[in-house]
């Protein structure tokens, strides 16, 4: 079977029925076909119907697999995710010697290594190998591993000297704050234009192999360079998914007209990140002295969020710790009394992260209409009373990290993202994570989770039309094919847990997301008609 075939030459008339299969859409679990027209749902419903309606049509027995609205992430860095699903993988490094294997094994003379994921939170022993080890491994090559978060790294010393003396430098462990975008910045000069396309081709492909068929690529100078944001959006287009570009600087509206994104948002930091002790808070660190870093202060943000809502564009800011939350909100208050409480919320500025954040602020983004863009899996991955939240911050603190309920519940929009390769592109695995949040109360129910990384990734985006993300007339044909077949109905009023299979429920079948449950696997990705990944044989 082929949807694709009427991408090759037929008309805009030729329809496509979708038949046998489950359809997600308000329609409810009987819906079970779908009909598309020129890269947009004209119908959904049963299949008797369907074949009636649409006489002629082309039919496609989809043997009772699972149709949903395509998955959007709205918070990704496609050069470093490519280069990382291309090169070498620390993720899974439980030492420091193993650490140091990897890196012998990998390295070859002459050229820079760059290799991302290690996390000593998760090791036996988290003593970090000093450069002097780190060179002995290379053989004196050039060797970049970013840690998990991306906001420090450790570095052989042929890297490490061009950032002596900045802040954040370090004789002997990972450079962080200033001295890391100082190397980050020459590792990125080292890539040659075939690295970075390779890299990014790499990252579109996973996408749409994942059901995703949009990401928000969170660009900046201290993140990826103008080039890289102007090659990816060159290479996006027909066959890939969408790339909606955002750009992390101050006064850069021209910049952002030149490049054409959406916003000057994404990475633009307030703070840093509490796995590398950067996050900027209110009391200290339980395990590190001093309470992280803060880049903004409330009148930078002020006068960033008043430029960008009269220029139109969408600002935003990556913001963690409680104390640079705190700065964030007194930001917008500034800029309420510059702008206007309107016009201010008309733009529906970002907020990345956010994951220090009280009732009481969310009530007041929510009046300042800002969407959070959040990424569940760092619950999955850093919470629990073990976890690395705790460990930085204790028990009690590090519970009330990532409150996606209570955001949700003060009207602030939240939108999924991976922030990959922080961590990966697995839209499914974000949903379970916000359902089952390792905080009681703090997660969402399964069909909400679903909307945050479907429909409202859209909207995040300015896209606020009322059907795109959803399977209805009328809607673009963004969908994704999946081989779940074991369904459950979520009821409307469910928390993390609690399943109905009774089709009175009346509300769209989901595949079981409970801990241990295989999650779907992509068969087919199609944007506006398009197919983008086909796994279907």
């Amino acid at each position: 079977m082929d949807v694709g075939g009427r991408l090759r030459g037929v008309t805009d008339e030729h329809t496509t029925l979708l038949l046998g299969g489950r359809i997600y859409t308000p329609a409810g679990p009987d819906a079970t076909a779908m009909a598309v027209t020129g890269g947009t749902v004209v119908w959904v419903g049963q299949d008797a119907p369907a074949r009636a309606l649409h006489p002629g049509a082309e039919e496609i027995d989809l043997h009772g697999a699972f149709v949903a609205p395509a998955f959007v992430d709205a918070h990704v860095h496609a050069t470093a995710t490519g280069l990382h699903l291309t090169g070498l993988d620390l993720t899974g490094v439980r030492s420091g010697a193993d650490l140091l294997a990897r890196v012998r094994e990998a390295v070859t003379p002459g050229q820079v290594l760059l290799a991302h994921g290690w996390d000593e939170t998760t090791w036996a022993d988290p003593r970090l190998p000093s450069r002097a080890e780190l060179d002995a491994a290379a053989g004196g090559a050039p060797v970049y591993l970013s840690r998990i978060d991306v906001h420090s790294a450790l570095v052989s010393t042929a890297l490490a000297e061009p950032a002596r003396g900045a802040d954040g430098w370090s004789p002997d462990g990972p450079l962080t704050r200033a001295a890391h975008h100082v190397v980050r910045a020459a590792v990125r000069a080292a890539i040659t234009p075939e690295q970075r396309e390779r890299a990014q081709r790499a990252f579109l492909a996973e996408a749409a192999r994942q059901g995703i068929v949009s990401v928000h690529e969170c660009a900046g100078p201290d993140i990826s360079g103008r080039d890289d944001l102007a090659a990816l959006l060159a290479l996006a287009g027909a066959g890939t998914p969408e790339v909606v570009g955002y750009w992390g600087e101050l006064d850069a509206v021209e910049t952002a007209r030149e490049l054409g994104v959406r916003g000057l948002a994404g990475d633009l930091f307030v703070d840093g990140a509490l796995g590398s002790h950067t996050a900027a808070l209110s009391e200290p660190y339980a395990d590190h002295p001093g309470q992280g870093t803060r880049y903004l202060d409330a009148h930078r943000i002020a006068g960033h969020l008043a430029a960008c809502t009269e220029a139109g564009l969408q600002a935003g800011f990556h913001v963690i710790g409680d104390a640079a939350v705190a700065e964030v909100v007194e930001g917008f208050r500034l800029a309420e009394k510059e702008v206007g409480q309107r016009a201010l919320a008309a733009r529906h500025h970002r907020l990345e992260h956010l994951e220090m954040v009280t009732a009481e602020q969310a009530r007041q983004l929510a009046g300042w209409g800002v969407v959070a863009s959040v990424q569940p899996l760092f619950d999955a991955l850093w919470g629990g009373p073990e976890g690395m939240y705790a460990e930085r911050l204790g028990v009690d603190r590090a519970a009330g990290l990532n409150p996606f309920s209570a955001l949700a519940a003060e009207g602030v929009l939240l939108a999924f993202g991976s922030d990959a390769p922080v961590t990966p592109l697995d839209p499914w695995a974000a949903v379970r994570a916000a359902a089952y949040h390792r905080t009681p109360g703090a997660g969402l129910s399964p069909r909400a989770a679903f909307t945050a990384h479907t429909r409202a990734g859209h909207r995040a985006a300015g896209v606020n039309d009322g059907v795109t993300g959803s399977l209805v007339p009328g809607a673009p044909a963004h969908y994704a094919i999946w081989d779940a077949t074991d369904l459950v109905v979520a009821t409307p009023d469910s928390r993390v847990q609690r399943w109905s299979t009774d089709p009175r429920a009346g509300v769209p079948p989901l595949p079981r997301l409970e801990p241990g449950a295989e999650l779907p696997r992509c068969l087919r990705t199609v944007r506006a008609g398009e197919v983008l990944h086909d796994a279907i044989t």
